[in-house]
């Protein structure tokens, strides 16, 4: 199962909207395996069982490892558990079940009611983690917003001025368009859009497919030349304000708008932005923003994880990483709890979380 869940992470920046699936099949004396590939092309156990029709070996009676519950419906693929029950295994050992309703069960059922053994849970909290985002669009029907922060010792993002590059090196920059790579879209405001002019696309490291880029601009500023609305990839801009010319200048550029607005302030309404987004398939949301939107985000209870990157450099007087407060007492501090920490290159990396709510 460990091997099957290092080939479901081939699948990050592939698979999207998909789960990342990975598949070991084992039978007398051989073993083969699979991952799943870009949507609409084959799942991680028909991949599987594919190599073993390839390598000349029968299925029959094998042991299948795979790291989410097989899928039971038609979707732009046939059922995989279908597939597996023709091949005529003996076992299937499934990590996670799948939180889809369209299989929700009904995949392990299908493989039972056809003789096969099906043992679940097997490094399940793993399987659960590498698809995070999936697990959130199908419970909570939101993606998991992951928010990326660089900051100095200090907590400052930016100088007073907004010069904010680059405060982290090299090696914490490449590993954040590593983290951009993982995310269905990559979500910006209009403020550090205007400041910064930024790409938001994966290039420091390679990628099958580049995540949607969005930007939340309630009244339509973003020019038409922002370097965010060149190729590659899809642009999604939400708006709040309805402004005919300023939407038929973003559209020419191949862009989309949607409009979510928040009742009476002339803003766009975040969770609806959400709620908007999983509809369209994104699992994973990275949010690189300014301290504005950031805040808003924040003090709206929507970010499920902070990714921080600290360099070791004190700035003094600047932007903090969110402007939200003051506030009156330390209760009133958004806590979070810290889940890893690793050097990368001369900066330091944090992720952390919300204390748990529920499922998530």
């Amino acid at each position: 199962m460990a091997q099957a869940l290092r080939l479901a992470h081939s699948a990050i920046g592939l698979s999207d909207p998909n789960p990342r699936v990975g598949c070991v099949l084992v039978g007398e004396g051989w073993q083969v395996q699979g991952f799943t590939q870009v949507a609409g092309k084959a799942h991680a156990e028909v991949m599987a069982l594919r190599a073993a029709q390839e390598a000349g070996h029968d299925p029959r009676g094998a042991t299948a490892y795979v790291t989410l519950e097989p899928c039971a419906h038609h979707g732009r693929t046939p059922p995989c558990c279908d597939a597996l029950v023709q091949a005529g295994l003996a076992r299937v050992v499934v990590a996670v079940g799948d939180p889809n309703p369209l299989v929700a069960g009904q995949g392990s059922a299908r493989l039972r009611a056809a003789g096969i053994r099906v043992d679940e849970g097997l490094m399940a909290a793993e399987a659960r983690e590498l698809n995070i985002g999936f697990f959130s669009r199908q419970v909570r029907q939101r993606p998991w917003v992951r928010m990326k922060i660089a900051a100095s010792l200090d907590g400052r993002t930016a100088l007073n001025n907004g010069v904010s590059q680059w405060i982290t090196g090299e090696a914490a920059r490449a590993d954040g368009h590593a983290w951009r790579k993982r995310a269905g879209a990559v979500l910006t405001g209009i403020g550090t859009l205007l400041e910064d002019d930024p790409r938001l696309d994966v290039r420091v490291v390679e990628t099958a497919k580049q995540p949607l880029r969005v930007v939340v601009d309630s009244r339509l500023e973003t020019p038409p030349t922002a370097k965010l609305l060149a190729p590659p990839g899809a642009v999604l801009v939400y708006g709040a304000v309805p402004d005919a010319r300023r939407e038929a200048a973003l559209r020419a550029t191949g862009a989309d708008v949607a409009f979510f607005p928040e009742s009476g302030r002339g803003k766009v309404d975040l969770q609806a932005m959400l709620t908007d987004l999983a509809a369209r398939g994104v699992n994973e949301l990275h949010v690189e923003a300014g301290h504005k939107l950031n805040a808003s985000l924040l003090k709206a209870g929507l970010v499920d994880e902070l990714l921080v990157y600290l360099a070791p450099k004190l700035i003094g007087l600047g932007r903090e990483m969110a402007a939200f407060g003051p506030l009156e007492t330390l209760a009133e501090a958004l806590e979070f709890e810290f889940r890893e920490f690793e050097a990368v290159g001369r900066d330091l990396r944090i992720l952390a979380r919300p204390p748990r709510r529920g499922d998530f």
